[in-house]
């Protein structure tokens, strides 16, 4: 695999697999993303019922083969995401807080970097994460973090999407979207948009074509979001589609299709709001 984005010829209107047999395998895989200059891609992939994360380099012009970056004998590692200033990864996992313990339910974690090692895994506090479970995340320009937690509230079937904003590096009370973005359904896997412009989601929905779809809302000029709607087909099949990421130029949506890494342009994205 040689080149940016792999050497992958550039998806239109019509999705198409991503890396076929490099990335997107026999194997599971979830959340991915590419680093901001392009050179390095993390994704989540499923390993006898138990998740990992997974890295590869653009050394030169050459990707070298995925290897594990980050597991645990006992606990599953996924949805992995880097802060805007890439010292950060953060991910989900059912890691007990003192990391000996049983599982618990999923918490938002994140490793830092030190020089050119990384720290042990640290929870991401309880401001963000409660006695339920919490799932993805992607950051606002201004940090701020978007995810979904079925904690924060009294309904335990019920995954809606929060956000926290950063205030001197520490998250703040994580606060619900409202009814434009989150129903009774499940809303989860949310991609936020780095300028808060539109958000991306994963529903399950009675206008849904599968078993799980993903839906976009487009911010208002008075900070409102608009209703969310079906992003329809191609993109959105009879399969669960989830784990959607932006890549940082803004070209590509990427997400994930019958566990395989899928990719779109995001021209899909501006048909979508032309015709809303």
């Amino acid at each position: 695999m040689n080149g940016a984005y792999m050497g992958q010829k550039p998806p239109e209107l019509i999705p198409s697999m991503f890396a076929p047999n490099f990335i997107s395998t026999e194997e599971s895989e979830f959340g991915s993303f590419f680093s901001t200059d392009g050179t390095e891609f993390y994704l989540g992939v499923d390993v006898n019922g138990k998740s990992e994360i997974r890295y590869s380099k653009m050394i030169g012009t050459e990707w070298s083969k995925p290897k594990t970056f980050l597991s645990h004998e006992r606990y599953g590692y996924n949805d992995p995401f880097l802060s805007n200033d890439e010292n950060r990864l953060y991910f989900i996992s059912e890691r007990a807080l003192d990391g000996v313990g049983d599982l618990k339910d999923v918490d938002i974690w994140y490793i830092q970097k030190n020089d050119k090692t990384w720290s042990e895994p640290i929870n991401a506090g309880p401001n963000i994460n409660t006695d339920g479970n919490e799932y993805y995340i992607s950051f606002t320009n201004e940090d701020t973090m978007y995810f979904s937690s079925n904690g924060h509230n009294s309904k335990k079937d019920d995954h809606d999407i929060y956000y926290s904003k950063n205030v001197g590096g520490i998250f703040q009370k994580s606060i619900p979207l409202g009814d434009a973005i989150n129903t009774p359904n499940y809303e989860g896997d949310v991609f936020i948009a780095p300028d808060e412009s539109y958000i991306i989601f994963c529903s399950t929905r009675d206008d849904g074509f599968g078993q799980g779809d993903l839906y976009i809302s487009f911010k208002n000029s008075d900070d409102s979001w608009t209703t969310a709607v079906n992003m329809g087909e191609p993109l959105n099949t009879k399969n669960y589609e989830y784990c959607p990421f932006v890549s940082k130029d803004g070209n590509y949506l990427f997400y994930t299709s019958n566990q395989d890494i899928f990719w779109v342009s995001t021209d899909i994205i501006n048909e979508i709001k032309n015709k809303m």
